[in-house]
C-alpha cells in the first residue's frame, strides 16, 4: 500500500443505501478513519423506501441498524386469484428521509451534499469544479448500469404515499396483491400501512422491458385506490424505480468493467435475483468493509469483487428460477408461478427471501405440476446468456 499522505483514508462515491450503510458502520465502528461521503444531490437516500425480512439479518446486523428503520409490523400478507395467506415473520422499512436525517447526524463534516463528481479512479475523485480529493481508497456506490455481460429482465415501480379521507383498515403489509388485471408481465400492487390514515402504494411489474410509463401506472394506482374505496386526502410523495433481475451473464467480465474500481449496492450487482431487495446485501458489505484491517484500494477491490462471485455462485438456482419466470409461457401467467410459490411451507419462504435455501427447498420449488408448458420451462431452465437476450430483444 502506499504511504503517500491522502486527504482521506476512504472517499464513497454515491449517497444510496449501500454506500450511506458503510459509512454509518464505520462512523460507529472506526470513528478515527478520515471518511469523506460525497453525494450529488441536496440529499441521501433519493426518495426511496427499502423493506427487508426479520430473517434476512442476524440479531447484531438488527441492532446496528435498528435507529435507520422507520416502520415495522409483525408479519405481511399475499394475495392472488386463487390464494390469500398471512405469513409471520417480522417485516420492516427503512424510508429514505431518516435515512438522510440520520447520517447527516452521525456524519457531520465527513458528508458533502450536491456534489458532482466528474472523474474517479481508485485514489480519489475529481470534482465538477475542477478538485482534487484524494484518498487510500475509494468505493463508488451510483447505482445499477447497463452491462453487455448480464442477460436482465425487470422489476419496476410507481408508487405514491397517500394520506386518507379515512383509515384504510390495513393492520400489515400486503407484498403481493396480484388480484389486478395482469399488464406485460407479472403485475401486483404492493402496500405499505404507515399510519391509520397513511399508506404507500406500488404499482409493480416483473416485465422485459425496463420503460416506466409514469403516466399510464398513475392511472392503474388510482383506479386501484379507488376500486379499494378509499378516498385521497393528499399525495404526500411519488417513488419510482426500475430494478434489475438477472437471468444469466458473466460476472468476471462485469467486474473487469470496474476498472479497478471498487464497487458497492446495485453498481456491484449485490441484490437478491429474484426480489430485487438489496438491504440485505449492503448490510453484510458494511460489515465485511468496517472488519477489514486495512482499508486499501487492494483489500477493497478484492473484498467487493469476491463477494460479487460468491453471491454469483449462491444464488444460481434463483437465476434458474427467473429465467422460468421470464422466458417460460406467456408474460399475462406470470402470476401463476407466484400464486404456486406463495403456497410453500412458511419457512421455505422465508428462507427463499434471505437466500439461504436448503437443497430440499429447492427440490420442493420445481416438483410437481409446474404452473408453465413443461417444455419451455425446461428450455428455460437451460438457456445461457445469449438466448436470454435473444428472447428480450
Amino acid at each position: 500500500m502506499s504511504t503517500e499522505r491522502r486527504d482521506y483514508d476512504l472517499i464513497l462515491v454515491g449517497g444510496g443505501l449501500a454506500n450511506g450503510l458503510i459509512a454509518w458502520r464505520l462512523a460507529e465502528r472506526r470513528p478515527e478513519l478520515r471518511l469523506l461521503l460525497l453525494e450529488q444531490d441536496e440529499a441521501l437516500g433519493g426518495n426511496h423506501t427499502w423493506s427487508f425480512h426479520d430473517a434476512d439479518l442476524s440479531a447484531a446486523q438488527h441492532a446496528w441498524l435498528a435507529p435507520l428503520v422507520a416502520h415495522r409490523w409483525p408479519g405481511y400478507e399475499v394475495r392472488f386469484p386463487a390464494r390469500r395467506r398471512q405469513l409471520h415473520g417480522g417485516y420492516a422499512s427503512l424510508t429514505s428521509t431518516r435515512f438522510d436525517d440520520c447520517l447527516r447526524q452521525r456524519l457531520g463534516d465527513r458528508l458533502r451534499l450536491a456534489c458532482r463528481v466528474r472523474q474517479l479512479d481508485a485514489h480519489g475523485v475529481q470534482l465538477a469544479g475542477g478538485e482534487r480529493l484524494s484518498a487510500h481508497a475509494l468505493i463508488d456506490g451510483r447505482g445499477p448500469r447497463a452491462s453487455a455481460h448480464l442477460a436482465l429482465g425487470y422489476q419496476k415501480f410507481l408508487g405514491q404515499e397517500l394520506r386518507l379521507r379515512q383509515p384504510h383498515g390495513l393492520t400489515q403489509p400486503v407484498l403481493m396483491d396480484a388480484t389486478v388485471d395482469q399488464h406485460e408481465g407479472y403485475r401486483f400492487v404492493y402496500l405499505l400501512p404507515l399510519a391509520a390514515d397513511r399508506l404507500l402504494v406500488e404499482d409493480t411489474y416483473y416485465a422485459d422491458a425496463a420503460e416506466l410509463p409514469h403516466a399510464l401506472l398513475r392511472q392503474r394506482l388510482a383506479a386501484y385506490v379507488q376500486a379499494r374505496g378509499w378516498q385521497i386526502a393528499e399525495l404526500l410523495r411519488e417513488e419510482h424505480g426500475v430494478l434489475p433481475i438477472t437471468l444469466a451473464g458473466d460476472p468476471r467480465a462485469f467486474a473487469a468493467d470496474w476498472q479497478g474500481v471498487p464497487h458497492s449496492g446495485l453498481a456491484a450487482g449485490l441484490f437478491h435475483a429474484t426480489t430485487g431487495y438489496s438491504l440485505p446485501h449492503a448490510v453484510r458489505l458494511a460489515d465485511a468493509v468496517a472488519a477489514l484491517p486495512v482499508l486499501s484500494s487492494e483489500a477493497l477491490l478484492a473484498l467487493t469483487e469476491q463477494t460479487l462471485l460468491a453471491e454469483w455462485h449462491r444464488q444460481g438456482f434463483f437465476r434458474l428460477l427467473n429465467r422460468m419466470l421470464f422466458l417460460a409461457g406467456r408474460p399475462e401467467q406470470r402470476w401463476r408461478v407466484m400464486q404456486r410459490f406463495y403456497g410453500l411451507p412458511e419457512g421455505l419462504i422465508q428462507r427463499f427471501y434471505a437466500g439461504r435455501l436448503r437443497l430440499t427447498d429447492k427440490l420442493r420449488i420445481v416438483t410437481g405440476k409446474p404452473p408453465v408448458p413443461l417444455f419451455e420451462a425446461c428450455r428455460a431452465a437451460l438457456a445461457g446468456p445469449h438466448q436470454c437476450t435473444r428472447k428480450h430483444s
